[in-house]
Order: C-alpha cells, then sequence, then structure tokens
C-alpha cells in the first residue's frame, strides 16, 4: 500500500512553485537580527520557518509531512523514504534536505547528515537551523570546537534562538574550557 501511495505521488506531475520571495526573507531576516529579545524574534522565525515549509509544490509538501509523521512515530526508514522521494522531485526544496538531515542524525548517518546540511546551505546560507543542526552533529562527534563555530554561525544570523545562550555558554566549556 505505501508504495503503492508513493508510485501514485511520484508519478503526479510536480506544479511548480514560486520561489519564496527573497525580499521578504531579507526583510525577515533583518528583524531577526534586531530583535531585542527570544520572545520579539519568536514570530519572525516562525515566519522564516512557514516561508521555508511553504516552498514545496502540494505533492512534495504532502511528502515531507508523511516524513515528519514519520519522525514523530520514530519510524526513521519510513521518513528518509518519504523525504528521499520528495527531494527527487524537487531537489531545490531546501527544507526537504533539512528534514532529510534530521531524519539522518536521528538514525546514526552522521556523515550523510552532513552532506544534506551541506546541500540545504548551498541553497539558503542563512538557514541557521541547518547551522545548529551541524552544530548537534559536531558536538555528537567530540569535535567541540567545529560545534562552537557551527553554532556562532547560527547565532550570527538568529541571535535570539530560543536557549542560545545557554547553550553558547556549555560549547564554550566544551570547546574552550572557558569557566563561565
Amino acid at each position: 500500500m505505501r508504495r503503492a501511495f508513493l508510485a501514485l505521488l511520484l508519478a503526479t506531475p510536480v506544479l511548480a512553485q514560486p520561489a519564496p520571495q527573497k525580499a521578504e526573507l531579507d526583510r525577515l531576516f533583518e528583524l531577526l537580527k534586531e530583535a531585542p529579545s527570544a520572545e520579539a524574534a519568536a514570530p519572525v522565525e516562525a515566519h522564516i520557518w512557514r516561508i521555508w515549509n511553504g516552498a514545496a509544490s502540494p505533492v512534495v509538501g504532502l511528502l515531507v509531512q508523511r516524513g515528519m509523521r514519520n519522525m514523530d512515530a520514530q519510524a526513521w526508514s519510513a521518513a528518509l523514504e518519504d523525504f528521499d522521494a520528495a527531494l527527487d522531485l524537487a531537489p531545490d526544496f531546501a527544507e526537504g534536505w533539512h528534514k532529510r538531515a534530521t531524519a539522518r542524525f536521528m538514525m546514526g548517518d552522521l556523515d550523510g547528515a552532513v552532506r544534506d546540511i551541506q546541500e540545504v546551505l548551498r541553497r539558503e546560507p542563512r538557514h541557521f537551523g541547518a547551522l545548529a543542526g551541524l552544530s548537534s552533529i559536531a558536538e555528537e562527534r567530540r569535535d567541540y570546537p567545529a560545534a562552537l563555530r557551527a553554532y556562532e554561525a547560527a547565532l550570527a544570523i538568529n541571535p535570539k534562538m530560543r536557549g542560545g545562550e545557554e547553550r553558547l555558554r556549555e560549547l564554550k566549556k566544551k570547546a574552550l574550557g572557558e569557566e563561565m
């Protein structure tokens, strides 16, 4: 049944969706940098995520939603299948690469997750979520200096990320041995 449904979706033509408005994202990223607090930054961040997630065709969006449900159920292989199918249809969909990187990370495929994050960043260099993910992967590998650099890059884009200052302190301790 799953394969039949996937085959039907893959046979459905993908309608080109307009790319997210660069000017709108530029404006939102400026607002994100200027936000005085995490609370003020939260709705701006949410708007950015909506644009990123909404950049897919309806078919790709359906596959990504299924992948997310599978991830929620910890059905990592099924989620990976869904994200693979979404990326086959829309290889320029940055958020599809990000979701697949997350699934790969959860499966323990750190090299695959890094490759997918590189694809995200090729398409959207300001993807603070991908940079934070890269930090988590480096931390998992106990490469604390790399984890710190990736997280600092994420904070340069989204300085008021929830929990950002605390995570930064923890990474500095691990990477630099700093007592905070």
